[in-house]
């Protein structure tokens, strides 16, 4: 299999709301990248919604989506996290983070009831989000000579590679940013001119 170097996620952060027999489930979709901010993202909810009996969620992480989390935050299990997850995986989108406050409305729902109230919310939140498509890529910091200047403005342009942070002097920098996909062959074609230095910094 060819390493699929795009993936899609959502633009910014959306919202969405299912009501079933006096509950009442709103579902927060958040673009993530890290787990870094999770803790911060759940108390906020929990600030703004202070009378919300759960805050239960779920999240997709990384462009081959292997990394995920559910938390059903005291429903029964399977009925909460899970059903949010299930919807990133059906709509194929990653990193992405969706939290379902609930009010509890004083009826049970029951199993069936729950896992449908959370799809749903989540669906209704990933339905007002806009769906966007994102390249993984690797960020390198080329260093060389400015006699090297013209083979290297070539390669760039032939490749169609996004340069920044471009500073020229008598040693000369530029950041690369190439598909993961490329890595291979852009960089041996980097390394085929005499004198240049490589190096990786971060993935985007």
């Amino acid at each position: 299999m060819l390493f699929n170097d795009t993936y899609q996620t959502i633009a910014k952060p959306s919202e969405g709301v299912f009501k079933d027999k006096g509950s009442k489930f709103i579902a927060y979709a958040y673009p993530f990248q890290s787990e870094i901010g999770l803790k911060e993202t759940i108390q906020e909810l929990k600030t703004e919604h202070p009378k919300a009996r759960h805050h239960c969620y779920a999240y997709r992480l990384s462009p081959d989506r292997t990394v995920f989390r559910v938390n059903d935050d005291g429903e029964p299990a399977g009925t909460a996290g899970r059903p949010i997850l299930n919807t990133l995986l059906s709509k194929d989108i990653t990193n992405v983070l969706v939290v379902v406050v609930r009010y509890f409305g004083g009826t049970l729902l029951g199993v069936p009831g729950l896992i449908n109230a959370y799809k749903t919310a989540t669906e209704d939140a990933i339905n007002q989000a806009v769906i966007i498509q994102k390249t993984v890529q690797n960020v390198y910091q080329i260093s060389f000579d400015y006699s090297q200047m013209n083979d290297v403005m070539k390669l760039i342009k032939e490749e169609n590679l996004a340069a920044f942070d471009q500073s020229f002097d008598l040693a000369c920098e530029i950041k690369l940013a190439i598909n993961q996909s490329e890595i291979n062959r852009i960089i041996g074609k980097l390394e085929a001119l005499d004198h240049l230095k490589i190096k990786y910094l971060h993935t985007l």
